[in-house]
């Protein structure tokens, strides 16, 4: 009996267990009920994929386009349902567009209700029709579930809502997709790029680079002007998916109040809406906006419109005499209007302003301090101090041997010091960005675990050389071969780590900049070391051993070495000189961003 009780658990277990991507069939029957793929991790919180649909609303046989899309994903399974009871089964039938990336599915007792993919080849859009049936609830809602990887996928994606006619609008607004945007409004074409006369004494600018030229296609910039009760708002910048600004009333992404320009078929579509947390936008249906007028030119997106400072009839909008962080994005957006996330960081204000306060011209950082901070200290550590350091302690025993410093070697304190150096620069740098995140990133890819084994060995290196044996001691060839492998495996995984750091959202240095400047680092300070190393030879073989005389001197040893000492201090400037230029280089760069 236990044995069978037993099996049966297991059988259950399995009948449960089947995952939406398990099969590249994608006959996934078993998961229509929950939609959740049993893949041994929990779903992503922050949807990136997107369901729109080409209407609204529905009669009983009526069919309706329905599109799924986002970045790349290998499974997916699109359900609808009734939108007053989700758990309900699947609502209608449908039919493919394209055969070949999408197959229907039954689930319960209607034929088709549901579709997934056929293949685990990437996708990045999915069309289907959904037929109403005779039956339908009064509203409708569509579902996805979307499967990027084995381990990333997300559940019951919300997609809109599609009701029959005079059916009473429920009591909480529910989100819309860009096709809902009101076409009621006034729309222009502007006849001229925006300037910037006026920032500063008339208006309120926004300007990244600061001080640019909107004029200029990789100029951003956000301008606002009072008018009596209300704001007149100009935005442009470099992108040919979509520009957004945010008030915020922190400087993390949620609870905001957001305005979007959307390029939607070679035209551009203006909207308010709402940044809860870090979900997609959700569009508002009825818009607060006036005198839109929008300008796509040489994939250089410009829209101008006005709002009232108050708008107590509309939810979600914030008064504008008031003080808040500013964010301006851009990012791409699909051919229907679907926006997805910004690759980069968006530009944030350093400050909170109050837009219709005193005119201000200012710029903004799209990295924050504390991040900035991370990236110089780091680049100081391990481009400088620990370079410089491993140079001396290779190539300057013999040259700064009658040398003393403190009762020292002057090498070994010169040394001592600047891995020291590193360790303070590497601890302090290596703490910041907990401190700003507030805990681990779940978003910085390999760069957080390499800093943290980098760390891990930043730490290990003074602790071994304390217990670093005397140099007749039998065990000393062990401790320098250990010392000198910990050091080079830090110094590699530090370059491999900062290549990675680089391009992060919050410290995207320019690109393809930051690569060469890097590279040409590594092979600066390679180069410079193997010709100290080829020099040390040539001067080594200056010596010969001679049979019949324990050793021969061929050429004087005293001049020998006064040559090598001369060769190797020009050789030291000048790299310390290159090392402090890309230095520079790299500070300079973070600055800026």
């Amino acid at each position: 009996m236990e044995l069978l009780g037993l099996t049966s658990a297991v059988w259950m277990l399995i009948c449960f267990c089947v995952p939406v991507d398990g099969y590249p069939s994608g006959k996934v029957r078993e998961a229509c009920s929950s939609m959740i793929p049993c893949h041994g991790s929990s779903p992503q919180p922050s949807p990136q994929h997107t369901i729109t649909v080409d209407g609204t609303k529905f009669k009983p046989g009526d069919n309706i386009e329905v599109q799924l899309s986002g970045p790349d994903f290998e499974g997916f399974f699109i359900q609808a349902r009734d939108a007053e009871h989700l758990d309900s089964p699947a609502v209608g039938s449908f039919m493919l567009a394209d055969r070949r990336l999408s197959q229907l599915l039954t689930c319960g007792r209607t034929k088709n209700s549901a579709v997934s993919h056929t293949s685990k080849v990437k996708k990045k859009l999915i069309k289907v029709y959904w037929i109403a049936p005779g039956d339908a609830p009064k509203r409708v809602q569509f579902l996805a579930t979307v499967v990027k990887k084995y381990k990333i996928f997300w559940v019951k994606i919300p997609g809109p809502i599609v009701s029959q006619p005079n059916t009473p609008s429920p009591a909480t607004p529910l989100p819309t997709t860009p096709e809902a945007i009101s076409t009621s409004r006034v729309i222009s074409y502007l006849s001229k790029p925006f300037n910037a006369s006026g920032c500063g004494s008339l208006k309120f600018c926004i300007r990244n680079p600061s001080n640019c030229d909107p004029e200029n296609a990789s100029c951003f910039f956000l301008s606002f002007q009072q008018e009596k009760s209300s704001v007149f708002i100009e935005m442009s910048g470099p992108s040919e998916g979509y520009l957004a600004f945010a008030l915020s009333h922190d400087r993390w992404m949620g609870g905001d109040d957001a305005y979007l320009c959307i390029n939607q078929d070679h035209s551009v579509h203006v909207s308010t809406a709402y940044l809860k947390e870090r979900s997609p936008p959700v569009l508002d249906s009825e818009n607060a906006l006036e005198d839109v007028s929008w300008r796509l030119v040489d994939g250089v997106l410009q829209c101008s419109f006005r709002r009232r400072v108050h708008l107590p009839d509309y939810k979600g909008r914030f008064n504008l005499d008031a003080s808040y962080y500013i964010f301006l994005a851009d990012g791409e957006a699909s051919e229907g209007g679907l926006i997805y996330k910004h690759s980069r960081q968006p530009l944030i204000t350093n400050g909170i302003y109050n837009v219709t306060g005193l005119p201000q011209d200012i710029g903004g950082s799209r990295s924050p301090k504390l991040i900035k901070a991370h990236g110089a200290l780091m680049f100081v550590a391990w481009i400088t101090t620990v370079s410089i350091g491993v140079i001396v302690a290779r190539f300057f025993k013999p040259v700064w041997s009658h040398l003393f410093l403190f009762g020292k070697e002057m090498w070994f304190q010169v040394h001592r010091m600047l891995m020291l150096t590193t360790v303070m620069l590497t601890s302090v740098s290596f703490l910041l960005p907990f401190i700003y995140r507030g805990g681990w990133s779940q978003q910085a890819g390999f760069h957080p675990y390499l800093g943290c084994t980098v760390m891990a060995l930043t730490i290990f290196q003074p602790l071994m050389a304390g217990f670093r044996p005397s140099r007749h001691a039998p065990r000393r060839q062990l401790f320098n071969w250990l010392h000198w492998s910990t050091g080079t495996t830090a110094r590699i995984l530090a370059v491999v780590t900062m290549f990675l750091g680089m391009d992060l959202p919050a410290l995207d240095l320019p690109d393809p900049w930051d690569t060469y400047t890097m590279t040409g680092f590594v092979t600066w300070h390679v180069g410079i070391e193997v010709l100290l190393e080829i020099h040390s030879y040539c001067l080594v073989r200056k010596v010969e051993v001679i049979e019949d005389d324990r050793i021969q001197i061929l050429q004087s040893l005293t001049s020998a070495e006064a040559e090598g000492r001369l060769f190797k201090q020009i050789v030291f400037t000048i790299y310390i000189c290159g090392n402090i230029v890309f230095l520079i280089a790299f500070l300079t760069a973070i600055n800026q961003i």
